[in-house]
């Protein structure tokens, strides 16, 4: 699959983060909005990065999973 299809799908599937690939091949997503402090404290990142897009897609969802767990 294309860089492009990737970097589409990733974005569709999780629309409250930035996604894109730095020039040195990385995978990285970055929240649209701030945490809050109990989000922090389950362990939530606002910047994550992976080497490939599976990588980060797979970071993306325990992110979610520790926001959901956090949030009341």
């Amino acid at each position: 699959m294309s860089f492009d299809r990737h970097l589409a799908e990733i974005a569709r599937e999780y629309p409250e983060w930035t996604i894109w690939r730095s020039d040195a091949g990385r995978w990285w997503a970055t929240r649209h909005h701030p945490l809050t402090s109990v989000q922090r404290e389950a362990g939530c990142a606002m910047t994550i990065d992976a080497d490939e897009p599976e990588g980060l897609r797979e970071q993306l969802h325990e992110q979610e999973e520790r926001a959901k767990s956090a949030d009341p």
